[in-house]
């Protein structure tokens, strides 16, 4: 820890990016491309110490939001972006993300054991319950500044896909949420089962690529809503597809025609609703408080 801390901001950012790429390559007792790969649990304390006490994923994002704010890219003060990334992460990730997970997933675990809703450390986040917190937040946030909630929801739109890539990338770490059954070379060896690393499809296209989308197209002048519009139909849809990857909740499984997931049911609203601003926004052509990133 002590090299770390020496190290500037950007160093640490870019040094955890990669053990987090390096680490993946190196999941305990799986087999990739042919080999076994048989590590000791460094990655889960490493991470654990890293993300938990540098804090590199919460203080990157932080410091991009003030990053953008202090070059103009919104008409919200930097001073109060600080209050801004509070509101976001807390009541509207942390909270939305756990109510999400017990109105979507876990109602029944937390009505035979309540203080399951507690229990954070044994799991239990929903990214839909997180996005719909976030919009929550940003609303009651923007209302409060006297703010526009379209430019609001604009501003948020660019950067909530490194939070995802992350989680995901953790969730692979962690060994959960693995794919279903695959003959492809990448797949993983899951006690004696070839199986889809759908966590790092995840973190590829709902994170990686999602971000750059969203930062590409916020990087010159949209109107109102139209960023937003992005962030939900890319969300949403590369959820929707890769879904089909994926096993179903164990306890909820299929909800119809043996395809059907609860997540593909909650993305389903996400795509609808960015359709929806994308299609406003470019009628309306209300001129945003934001300004380009380029610019």
């Amino acid at each position: 820890m002590a090299v770390v801390i020496v190290l500037g901001f950007a160093q640490r950012a870019a040094l955890a990016i990669a053990f987090v790429l390096y680490l993946s390559l190196v999941h305990i007792g799986q087999t990739f491309l042919g080999y076994q790969w048989d590590y000791l649990l460094l990655e889960t304390g490493f991470l654990a110490i890293f993300f938990g006490h540098s804090g590199v994923m919460q203080k990157t994002i932080a410091w991009l939001y003030r990053w953008l704010a202090e070059r103009g890219y919104t008409d919200l003060p930097a001073k109060d972006v600080s209050d801004f990334i509070c509101w976001a992460a807390v009541f509207g990730v942390m909270l939305g993300g756990r109510l999400g997970w017990v109105l979507f997933y876990g109602l029944e675990t937390v009505i035979r054991q309540p203080l399951r809703l507690f229990r954070i450390w044994e799991g239990g986040m929903s990214v839909h319950g997180g996005v719909i917190g976030v919009i929550i937040a940003m609303s009651i946030f923007g209302y409060t500044r006297r703010r526009a909630m379209g430019d609001v929801y604009d501003f948020v739109a660019p950067l909530p896909s490194i939070g995802f890539m992350m989680g995901r990338i953790g969730n692979f770490i962690n060994g959960e949420l693995w794919g279903k059954p695959t003959t492809l070379p990448w797949g993983f060896n899951v006690n004696g089962q070839v199986r889809h690393p759908s966590q790092l499809y995840e973190a590829l296209l709902e994170g990686l690529v999602l971000f750059f989308i969203v930062w590409w197209f916020s990087s010159r002048p949209r109107p109102r809503l139209a960023t937003s519009g992005v962030f939900l139909l890319g969300y949403g849809i590369a959820r929707f597809f890769l879904e089909f990857v994926r096993l179903p909740d164990e306890h909820i499984g299929y909800l119809a025609g043996g395809w059907l997931t609860m997540g593909q049911v909650l993305s389903f609203p996400m795509i609808i609703t960015g359709i929806v601003f994308l299609l406003y926004a470019y009628r309306v052509r209300t001129p945003s408080g934001n300004v380009a990133i380029a610019q």
